[in-house]
């Protein structure tokens, strides 16, 4: 019954930034960890970031790291990824998701476009 929404994407220039956000509705779940993930065309769909339910400990696909933040506001029910630095590889769908069961990610959004030009 948890409905997410991604919003904050679009098109910027290499070295440009932008903040993603996903606000969730609906549902009383534990928010065990929330997720970011991409796909490109013709890509699997891959790991970006991840932050627990505390906001105390997080993790990063490699290549973002330094670029990337993820921070969560349980109160509003949002999770964010600033990315600073963009770069033509990063241009892909990002979709947020939320592990509510403590054992998978189990709810996600639409998916929302990044395209970053060189």
């Amino acid at each position: 019954q948890v409905q997410l929404v991604e919003s904050g994407g679009g098109l910027v220039q290499a070295g440009g930034s932008l903040r993603l956000a996903c606000a969730a509705s609906g549902g009383t779940f534990r928010w065990y960890r929330m997720g970011w993930f991409r796909q490109a065309p013709g890509k699997e769909r891959e790991f970006v970031a991840t932050i627990n339910w505390s906001g105390g400990v997080t993790d990063y696909l490699d290549s973002v790291k330094g670029r990337f933040t993820i921070s969560r506001d349980n109160a509003k029910k949002t999770v964010y990824l600033q990315m600073n630095m963009l770069k033509p590889e990063g241009t892909a769908v990002y979709y947020c998701a939320v592990d509510g069961a403590g054992y998978d990610y189990n709810y996600w959004g639409q998916g929302i476009q990044v395209t970053v030009s060189s």
